[in-house]
């Protein structure tokens, strides 16, 4: 009994911990992180992006606007908001894998790399690619999190599942129960009965 005692607590820790910091294995699924949204507009559709690929007017934007730390960024205008938004839909995105869905068209947005803390740029370039998000719901929308590079200019696969607003799902994201979930249960199950 005196194991149970330690182990228990161990165990619920454990658990809680991995359920907490997990990602999310399919897209549209709730949120565990309630920022997610906010903070990925604030990094990715900016307002008064400088409009040429001046490597001076760049490292002045990221300067004055945060990002230093960050050694690759993205940057789609606002305009594209509603249109980034609706990759996470059935109407604008395919699933990719995991929590990440693929855009149905391309996007042109712009990436800049630079020395990272030094707000120094290594290079700045106009991309047209499909855009790859983690969508994950918020407020019972789908919503996109996360953006992820596509280095290989992959394309969406049209026989993929369509990302989709969990309104339109008609159910609700399945619970998977975890390994330790299920060890946990088994184990306060032998040793209470």
């Amino acid at each position: 009994m005196a194991a149970l005692r330690v182990f228990l607590p161990l165990a619920i820790c454990l658990l809680l911990g991995h359920q907490t910091f997990a990602k999310n294995d399919a897209p549209c699924q709730k949120s565990k992180w309630n920022n997610g949204f906010n903070t990925f507009v604030r990094r990715h559709i900016r307002a008064g992006l400088p409009t040429t690929l001046d490597q001076n007017e760049w490292e002045n934007y990221i300067k004055n606007n945060g990002g230093c730390d960050r050694p690759t960024q993205s940057f789609l205008h606002t305009a594209e908001l509603d249109r980034v938004k609706a990759v996470c839909t059935k109407a604008g995105g395919k699933t990719h894998k995991e929590n990440l869905c693929i855009s149905n068209q391309p996007f042109t947005f712009v990436t800049v790399r630079s020395q990272q803390g030094t707000c120094g740029i290594r290079s700045i370039l106009e991309e047209s690619k499909h855009l790859i998000l983690a969508c994950e719901e918020l407020e019972n929308q789908c919503l996109p999190v996360h953006f992820e590079g596509n280095p290989g200019n992959v394309k969406p696969q049209y026989n993929s599942k369509s990302c989709q607003d969990p309104q339109s799902r008609g159910h609700s994201p399945s619970f998977k129960m975890s390994w330790l979930l299920l060890f946990l249960l088994s184990f306060v199950a032998f040793y209470l009965f």
